[in-house]
């Protein structure tokens, strides 16, 4: 990933606060304000892999469109390279600048072939590479390039109509998943608020002296603080998997789980921190 100012910005900004939070290192103050700086820090890098996803969704929606163009200039008799040298100013998107030096290469002479290899590496997609190398090699070999061209665009109209309906189905799954992790949640503040201190308040009077001694554990105020922080990591180890199996399910790609990874732990940290920092 290629580091933007936007990111930069966010290190800074993420350091200042950490720093602040030094100042504040013997008052409650100090966790919840340097879980804040840690997530500042974060967001940008989360961003930018939610943006180069929105993109890589819009590109493989833009080449059906590119396809079909494709396929309707072809069909009239000319050529597949002049073809994509006329619809290259047409609106692709974010697929814009691919087809523009697509078109660029072609008219400089490079090889159809070589030129439209460059175009599936920039671009990075699986479906989109494997439609361009089938094009390439229809060429080639001089075959009814008309036919294929619109086989190629039926096979990509398919797979995202395909996509669509799956994250149409699975989207009640994902509220599911959302509405699972918030119940799992709650138990466990219930049981860090609520059980936990009534625990610690037996171990107090005696009546579990030799269990709160074990570990090195030596009081029931150590063994709630002790319960209280794996319970935080339970919360933030189960919200970064959940967002991945939710983004795997609903996209197809655990790499667009990562917002909801993202999501997951920021309100866990934000409502377990902020409930320790209030109720503690």
């Amino acid at each position: 990933m290629e580091i933007k100012k936007i990111h930069i910005i966010g290190i800074v900004s993420s350091l200042l606060i950490i720093i602040l939070s030094l100042f504040l290192m013997k008052t409650n103050l100090f966790f919840f304000i340097f879980g804040i700086g840690i997530l500042v820090g974060t967001f940008p890098f989360v961003f930018s892999v939610i943006q180069e996803t929105k993109i890589a969704t819009e590109k493989e929606e833009m080449f059906l469109e590119f396809a079909r163009n494709l396929v309707e200039s072809v069909k009239t008799g000319t050529p597949v390279s002049k073809s994509i040298l006329n619809i290259k100013d047409k609106e692709y998107g974010a697929l814009g600048e691919n087809v523009k030096k697509l078109a660029n290469q072609i008219s400089l002479g490079i090889p159809f072939n070589f030129a439209l290899s460059v175009f599936a590496k920039d671009v990075n997609n699986k479906t989109i590479s494997r439609a361009l190398t089938l094009i390439g090699q229809s060429e080639k070999s001089g075959g009814e390039i008309g036919e294929i061209l619109e086989s190629v665009a039926k096979a990509v109209s398919m797979s995202d109509k395909l996509k669509k309906e799956r994250k149409a189905t699975i989207s009640a799954l994902v509220v599911q998943g959302y509405i699972i992790f918030f119940i799992f949640m709650v138990i466990i503040l219930v049981m860090q608020f609520k059980i936990i201190p009534m625990i610690s308040g037996i171990a107090g009077s005696g009546a579990i002296e030799g269990l709160a001694g074990l570990g090195g554990i030596t009081s029931g105020e150590t063994v709630q603080e002790e319960v209280s922080s794996s319970f935080l990591y339970l919360l933030l180890i189960q919200g970064f998997f959940s967002g991945l199996t939710i983004g795997k399910l609903s996209e197809g790609n655990i790499k667009a789980g990562i917002r909801h990874s993202f999501t997951l732990m920021a309100i866990s940290f934000l409502v377990s921190a902020g409930a320790s920092l209030f109720l503690g």
